[in-house]
């Protein structure tokens, strides 16, 4: 993935082309001696949230807590193969969109998960509330779906691991 003039993600490029039933990883925190692998957790995000999650690797890797961030951009099809691998390899998965979690990502992950690979799991997203109104950014962090509400789930998805 390349950044923009705007520090924003470039996501679809001839290295990361879309294809319909395939995430993407975004990011992963390179391994150094240092980190504890253990601590990895693997975020799902998808829709525009992925730059929120993206912002939160950033400050992770600032605490030495690792984490791979995966765009799931369809969701039906989902890629299971490849969330079912994340998963594992981490331990420790957060979902992050802007949806109610029921029935939107966070569910369709919660389910595959139940069945393949039991993963303790956060949720960032909306969280069986009604709407407010507000310009996005104000909703974002009203509904606690920030960058920075991304940081404190994976912090608490790895610190429910077995």
């Amino acid at each position: 993935m390349r950044w923009g003039r705007e520090k924003a993600p470039i996501m679809t490029t001839p290295e990361t082309p879309f294809e319909i039933g395939k995430a993407q990883v975004f990011w992963r925190t390179p391994e150094n001696r240092e980190q504890r692998t253990e601590n990895r957790v693997a975020i799902f995000a998808t829709g525009s949230l992925v730059y929120n999650a993206l912002l939160a690797a950033r400050e992770l890797e600032k605490e030495n807590i690792p984490v791979v961030v995966a765009n799931v951009h369809t969701i039906k099809p989902l890629d299971e193969e490849k969330i079912v691998s994340l998963a594992r390899e981490t331990g420790a998965v957060v979902t992050v969109e802007e949806h109610q979690i029921h029935g939107g990502l966070g569910g369709a992950i919660a389910e595959l998960l139940a069945r393949e690979a039991p993963t303790p799991m956060e949720f960032v997203g909306m969280h069986d509330k009604f709407g407010q109104s507000g310009t996005a950014q104000e909703l974002i962090e009203h509904y606690g779906m920030g960058a920075k509400d991304v940081v404190t789930a994976v912090k608490a998805a790895a610190a429910r691991r077995a």
